[in-house]
């Protein structure tokens, strides 16, 4: 059943896909320039790899807490006020991440990239089940296939953006403070520190500006129950959140699969820098899996639903996701990073796939569904942690391996068996 009465013009539809794929673009942008962050403030702020994988953990651990309490909100303030004040929260963290790691304080610049991760938890607990139930559910993954585009494009364009602005040079700058004595090391760093402000206010007023061009655009307010709802599936008879098996379960698919997601593409310029390849150049490895999933996208959108249905595919992927994972370890150098980056292609009909499965017949359950997944972005966390504490004591291929096969594994299950759980009727 489509969220849109049947008197909303195709344009209107048209015109709210455009909307939300500029929100998607904002998204890849805030969530993608990680990546190269973690290079920054190695350098910026001299800490070990472990501790600078904390920009990743903080940044996605802000959805595991704020999903909830952002479906609450939404519940108050209504689809466009809270997106609204999404891109707000994200603005007022930009400004603070800008200011404190140009202070070189390290604990602040991670509480900034909290909020900006809240503001996003509002977000994707909002556009996520818009996008999915815009339409027919049965064609959500090529409407989801758009705005991955959308997040794509901007994920190619942030590493390369942060990279000129910010990281250029940064493998002489790494040899000159290694020699330089502790006077011209600190002044090095500080100004290498202070080349990370003004983009991020330039990100924080462009982001005030959207937030007000959404609370006047002409976005629909789409009610999730009355779209969402599969008589077969017995959801409006249904009276706890507890009694959709397959959300449950697709709750964990999304944890994996970020998990699997962000080593590819955000710690792929670490995985890279183990086979000790300059740091000018694995810098710019996160845009090459983003490129990867681009392809990915557009291949779906070509495929979904016409010629392989959305759970299918989803399935492919997931075995494409376990052949990559183990050319990466029996390969090295640049081929070694070549495969972690076509990881990306395996990975981009993913969300697309398990979103709309997992929230398929929620009816009135569907917002607070929502944001249960949304907290399962809480795997680009852990994940990614687990593989910077562990490659310090066993092998970095080995490591990145033994964690990616199984979360491909748990993917491969959901596709053939678990989106089906609990729904014997179909639906």
């Amino acid at each position: 059943m489509s969220a849109v009465p049947a008197s909303t013009p195709r344009t209107g539809m048209a015109s709210s896909i455009a909307i939300v794929g500029g929100l998607f673009f904002i998204l890849g942008f805030c969530t993608w320039i990680n990546g190269p962050l973690i290079t920054f403030v190695k350098l910026a702020f001299e800490v070990s790899e472990v501790s600078a994988f904390l920009v990743l953990m903080v940044f996605y651990l802000s959805y595991f807490f704020l999903a909830l309490p952002a479906s609450l909100i939404l519940n108050r303030t209504g689809m466009k006020k809270g997106l609204a004040l999404s891109l707000a929260v994200m603005a007022v963290g930009a400004m603070l991440f800008g200011q404190f790691a140009t202070q070189r304080w390290f604990a602040g610049a991670l509480g900034g990239l909290f909020v900006i991760g809240g503001g996003m938890a509002l977000l994707q607990t909002a556009v996520n089940p818009y996008i999915s139930i815009l339409g027919p559910i049965e064609g959500a993954a090529q409407r989801i296939a758009l705005m991955g585009i959308c997040n794509k494009v901007a994920g190619i364009l942030a590493p390369i953006v942060i990279g000129s602005l910010v990281l250029h040079g940064i493998g002489d700058l790494d040899a000159q403070v290694k020699v330089a004595d502790a006077a011209t090391k600190a002044q090095l760093l500080s100004d290498f520190a202070a080349k990370i402000h003004t983009p991020y206010m330039v990100i924080a007023g462009v982001l005030l500006l959207v937030a007000v061009g959404v609370l006047f655009s002409p976005l629909p307010e789409v009610r999730a129950a009355e779209a969402n709802a599969v008589a077969a599936d017995g959801a409006q008879e249904k009276r706890s959140i507890f009694q959709f098996p397959h959300l449950w379960l697709g709750v964990l698919c999304l944890f994996v699969y970020v998990g699997a997601e962000v080593m590819a593409g955000d710690a792929i310029g670490t995985y890279g820098h183990g086979f000790d390849l300059p740091l000018d150049q694995t810098k710019l490895f996160t845009s090459y899996t983003l490129t990867a999933m681009l392809v990915g996208y557009l291949v779906g959108l070509v495929l979904i639903p016409r010629f392989i249905s959305q759970e299918r595919w989803l399935a492919v992927s997931a075995v494409l996701g376990v052949v990559f994972s183990l050319g990466a370890y029996v390969t090295h150098g640049y081929v070694s990073v070549g495969f972690v980056a076509a990881l990306g292609f395996a990975n981009a009909m993913m969300w697309p796939a398990i979103f709309p499965l997992a929230i398929r017949g929620l009816g009135r359950f569907t917002q607070t569904g929502s944001a249960l997944l949304v907290m399962g972005i809480a795997g680009g966390a852990i994940i990614p942690q687990a593989f910077a504490v562990l490659k310090q004591h066993f092998d970095f291929q080995l490591v990145f391996a033994a964690l990616m096969v199984p979360c491909y594994l748990y993917i491969l299950y959901f596709a053939v068996s678990g989106q089906r759980a609990g729904r014997a009727h179909g639906g």
